[in-house]
């Protein structure tokens, strides 16, 4: 079973999320947006998956600093353009496990269910 956790290092969410994994002895890859980049078909298929709106973090400070013309009549290909420019925009983390999405975000109990 091969899992990668997508996300920034110095995000709280990723690190509670490293820390929950690592209590728990699960083994995973870690891929660091900031230092490989964040790829827009690999966006694309998160968005297929899960949907535009569960995986653009609209919340943070990224995407609140974008211009407005680049926020409004958003839909999944203006999303996955601005998240493959702008990997902060990525909610996070995300997780897959052999290839497959299976989380956007962190929450223990929902964790709890997936491990």
């Amino acid at each position: 079973m091969t899992i990668i956790l997508y996300g920034i290092p110095n995000c709280d969410t990723v690190k509670k999320a490293r820390v929950w994994l690592a209590a728990r002895g699960v083994d995973y890859a870690f891929h660091d947006y900031k230092k490989a980049g964040a790829d827009a078909a690999q966006i694309a298929h998160w968005v297929e998956q899960a949907g535009w709106e569960k995986v653009l973090n609209r919340a943070g400070t990224t995407f609140k600093k974008l211009p407005e013309a680049e926020k409004v009549d958003l839909d999944a290909a203006k999303a996955v353009a601005i998240m493959a420019a702008n990997p902060s925009a990525i909610k996070r983390p995300i997780v897959e496990r052999d290839g497959a999405l299976i989380a956007v975000g962190f929450k223990d109990a929902d964790w709890d269910a997936l491990f």
